[in-house]
């Protein structure tokens, strides 16, 4: 039978499971208590803690939770990651203390709900954060959000003059529309007017070749 202080372990870390949406695995063999103390420091930075407990216990605190599928990855000195916060930030936090301090090993994790292996857990640490996502994205809108907010900030009269100045353009180029269109309906009639000329001009010379044709006839007529 468990003892009281089994117990109370058990019942502690299931409460720190509450609301915790990433929980990662990382083995710690070989790690020193100095060096134990910074990953903890490093962690709870971004809202995260690493809690070493006795793998059976361990087991027994997530049986009935949703990250239940660890347990059989709890063998040897494997601590828990339990965050709350942004499952990357945790994750590259935990990858850049890897790499000066490689006795500590990234074994399986659930972010979210979804299981991820080392390599999982690796793409997740190079994604960016949602810090540098923010960022990015002010960055990208603070061109055109500066140019509007100045724009409203300014006194009602230049306010007043630089829509003024956009009608005016707008009003200039609906104008030459107009004058292109009249030029080209200018232009057709003309061509038509030509047409039209040219079409009388070829009937009176058919009709001065028609009068041509009959007082030949009539010359004839009268010399015989």
């Amino acid at each position: 039978m468990p003892t009281q202080e089994k117990v109370e372990t058990i019942e502690d870390l299931k409460s720190r499971l509450t609301g915790v949406k990433t929980v990662l695995l990382a083995e710690y063999r070989g790690l020193t208590v100095s060096q134990l103390s910074d990953l903890r420091k490093q962690l709870k930075a971004v809202s995260a803690e690493y809690k070493i407990v006795k793998n059976r216990l361990a087991r027994l605190a997530i049986a009935s939770s949703a990250v239940a599928d660890l347990g059989a990855a709890l063998k040897g000195p494997t601590g828990l990651v339990l965050a709350k916060g942004d499952p990357v930030s945790v994750a590259k936090t935990l990858q850049t203390f890897a790499r000066t301090n490689q006795a500590l090993v990234l074994k399986v994790g659930v972010v979210d709900g979804q299981i991820l292996e080392p390599a999982g857990l690796k793409a997740l640490a190079d994604l960016p954060s949602r810090e540098a996502l923010r960022a990015q994205i002010v960055g990208a809108l603070q061109g055109p959000l500066a140019q509007l907010v100045g724009l409203l900030q300014a006194p009602q009269r230049e306010l007043v003059y630089v829509l003024e100045q956009r009608g005016s353009a707008s009003r200039a180029g609906a104008a030459g529309e107009g004058s292109r269109e009249t030029e080209g309906s200018a232009s057709r009639a003309g061509a038509a007017g030509e047409g039209s000329r040219e079409t009388e001009s070829s009937a009176s010379r058919a009709g001065a070749a028609g009068e041509a044709s009959h007082e030949t006839t009539q010359n004839s007529s009268d010399k015989t």
